[in-house]
Order: structure tokens, then sequence, then C-alpha cells
């Protein structure tokens, strides 16, 4: 069977279970556990793991039908794509059967636990504390930027379990319950007025010992693949198909589902750069008519459209099967932060000082102002741009790494925090 074959062959598949299955006026978490018996919540997912074994491209020709008759997928906002792409690649078969489906039924929604106040981008330097006591794991320390963790039930941890290895060797990573006493969660205050961020206190916590994902001082490599996931997804279009205007209670449900999850992530859009406004604000305002001007605005839109092509060239080596994804997200992170501050710059150009004022007499209502005061996030979150660039230099032009002052054991290595 050649490509279009298989291509027909699943949209008839798949269009002949929805006529079967689908019903609007299902609850939503009736309708995904229907979904998932059906393999369809994640086609490219191994069929022990409620999959059909598909590849990417196979999947997309899933989605694109479910797209077309307007029907309800599986969960997939917030950082429950990091924690089932780890679990998938690092689980076990009984974490597998444990987390997965309620991932994908949206049962559990899930944060990240690897940021912390004294190591900044250096995730090797956790300090969080990981003591295996009485045949369970205690957890002390404190986590920090951790998106929508106020309202996760599970988090992805990575932690310090032994002091006397190099930096990162001594990590071990955990599946933790929020919910127990010993988790304590804060929100941030940002200064573009969102809260989307806080900081995670973990008193004694307890994780299982089952729990623990990839053995013993084994997280960077687990770590490692929870990155180069949330990296690639900096050149992701975050948009979620809107379901506005149909009945039904399956829609209802998703809408107030979407609703939740997303509100921490409302800004994302101007902490991009918002390059989709540049040419209409450009003609709006008359600054299309300044060469200059223009000048810049072309090589943005150039930036924005090599990304583009970049992360498509990414996209088929995956499809292909290749499974080095690190240098390919760390590309696509740097040139994110690379076109945010660019189109940052290009909109002061086009709204003067106007782009420093809020309000409902603003430009564009305060969003030029805050995209401002947003862009630099991008620079930060996922890894900073200094550390993309390192990944890129080794992994990618094979350049000498750069010198080390941080080895041996981790207990003697200086650090900003509190001796242990």
């Amino acid at each position: 069977m050649n490509g279009q074959e298989r291509e027909a062959a699943i949209i008839a598949e798949v269009t002949e279970w929805i006529s079967a299955n689908w019903n609007p006026d299902l609850s939503l978490q009736a309708w995904r556990e229907i979904l998932v018996d059906g393999g369809w919540a994640a086609p490219a997912w191994p069929e022990a793991c409620h999959g059909r074994g598909y590849t990417e491209a196979e999947a997309s020709v899933v989605s694109r039908v479910f797209r077309q008759h307007q029907v309800v997928g599986a969960a997939s906002s917030g950082p429950r794509g990091l924690a089932a792409e780890t679990i998938l690649a690092h689980g076990s078969d009984d974490q597998k059967k444990r987390y997965l489906r309620k991932i994908l039924t949206g049962e559990h929604a899930w944060c990240q636990l690897f940021s912390e106040p004294g190591s900044g981008s250096d995730l090797a330097g956790s300090s969080t504390k990981a003591e295996f006591i009485d045949g369970r794991w205690i957890i002390n320390g404190q986590k920090v930027w951790n998106t929508s963790a106020h309202h996760a039930d599970y988090g992805i941890l990575l932690a310090r379990s032994d002091w006397d290895l190099p930096k990162h060797q001594g990590l071990t990573y955990f599946l933790i319950d929020m919910h127990q006493p010993g988790v304590e969660v804060r929100p941030l205050r940002q200064m573009n007025g969102h809260a989307s961020f806080n900081e995670v206190f973990m008193t004694d916590a307890v994780v299982a010992a089952e729990d623990m994902i990839g053995g013993i001082g084994n997280g960077w490599a687990v770590a490692a693949t929870t990155l180069s996931v949330e990296r690639r997804g900096f050149s992701r279009d975050r948009s979620v198909q809107s379901f506005a205007g149909l009945s039904g209670r399956v829609y209802d449900e998703y809408q107030e589902e979407q609703r939740i999850a997303n509100e921490p992530y409302t800004w994302y859009p101007q902490r991009a750069g918002r390059v989709d406004l540049i040419l209409s604000r450009a003609r709006e305002t008359g600054a299309i008519n300044d060469p200059h001007v223009r000048q810049e605005i072309v090589r943005l839109l150039s930036m924005r459209k090599g990304a583009d092509l970049a992360a498509a060239g990414a996209a088929a080596m995956k499809k292909a099967g290749t499974n080095e994804v690190i240098p390919a997200g760390s590309i696509a992170k740097l040139a994110a932060s690379e076109i945010a501050r660019k189109a940052a710059h290009v909109h002061t150009m086009i709204s003067g000082p106007e782009a420093m004022l809020a309000g409902s007499d603003s430009a564009l209502e305060g969003t030029i102002a805050e995209i401002l005061i947003s862009v630099p996030a991008i620079s930060i979150a996922g890894g900073t741009d200094e550390i993309q660039k390192n990944i890129i230099s080794e992994r990618v032009l094979d350049m000498p790494r750069e010198p080390r002052f941080d080895t041996g054991p981790f207990r003697d290595i200086a650090r900003n925090t509190a001796d242990t």
C-alpha cells in the first residue's frame, strides 16, 4: 500500500469510527474514555499505551479528520504533554498504566518542577533533596516558575538524591502528588500584570518508590527528554480548535477546560512578539511608508520564515524516525527568542512613545506595551539563550566544550544556596 492509499484507508477508518461513536451530548470525560478505548486519543503512541503505533504523519491525518468533523480530541493543554512524552520514553509499564490514560482523558493535570531560585538555568545545579527513607522518597526543597502548579494534580520533579556524585550524576526524576500536605503552592505576580507562575515549597513531601522514573541517578537523562519536548514547543502554534457556537455537553465542558487551562498562557502570544500584528500596525500608523521601517519589517519576516522552514525540517526528520531532538529543539527555542526581540524592536519603531502606554487609549489597548514587557521571558523560559547556544555549538557545530569549574562532588561546588 503506497502513501496515498494508506492515507485514504486511515481517513475511511477514522470517519467510520466517528460516525459510529461521536456524541456531543456525552460528558467530556465519558467521550474521552471512548476515544482512548478506540485508540484515537494518541494514535502515534504504541498500542500498549492506548495508541495505534502510527507514524507522526499518519497521526496528523487522524487529527485533520477530527477537525473536519468538529470532534473534540484528547486533553493536551498545559504541561500534560511534557509528562506524557517523558513517561512514554522512560516510564515503567506500571507508570504508563497508571498515568497515561488519565492524562489523555484530562482527569489529571500536571506541572513541571525543575527550576530553582539558587540555580537559574543551571538545571543540573538543582539542590532540592530526595532521601530514600523507610521504602519511600522524602523531598525537601523549593522550585520556582512553575506554570499551572496551582491546579495541578501531579508534577514532574527533578531532585538531588546523591550529593557525593558530580552534579549531573546525582539527580533523580520523580512523579509527585501535588495535593499532599507537604506541598505548598504560592502564586507569583509578573511585571506584565499576569500571575502565570508559582513557587512550590516541599517539606517532607512523599514520593512512593514506584513513582521514581528512569532509575536512581539517571534524572539528568530523563530531564533532557522533557526539555527537548518543551523546546520544540517554542516553534509550535499554540492555538487550539475552537468549538464556540456548537451545542452539546462535550463542547461546553471542553470550552471551560480550555478557559481554565489557558488562563496562565493568555500573554504567551505577546512574549513571542506578535509578528502577526506587524504589517497591519505599520499600515494603520503610516510607518509602512518609512523605508527604514520597511527594511526592518522585511528582516523580521525573513527571520520568521526561516524559523518556520527549520521547524518544518525538524518535523520531517522526526517523522522519518530521527530520534535526536535536543539540538533541533534548541535551534527552535533560540530562533523564537531572536524573533521576539526583533519584533519588539519593530513594534517600538512603528508605535513610537505610544508603545509604552497601557489602557484603552493606548496602542492596541495596551497590547503593544504588553509585548515589550513580556518578550524578555522567552529568552529565559525553557533554558536561556546562552544555554541554547552552548548546546548548538557543541552538538550541532561540534565545537569544543566550554571549560568547567563545577566538577567533583556536588556538595563541594559553590552555589547560591545555604549550606546543606
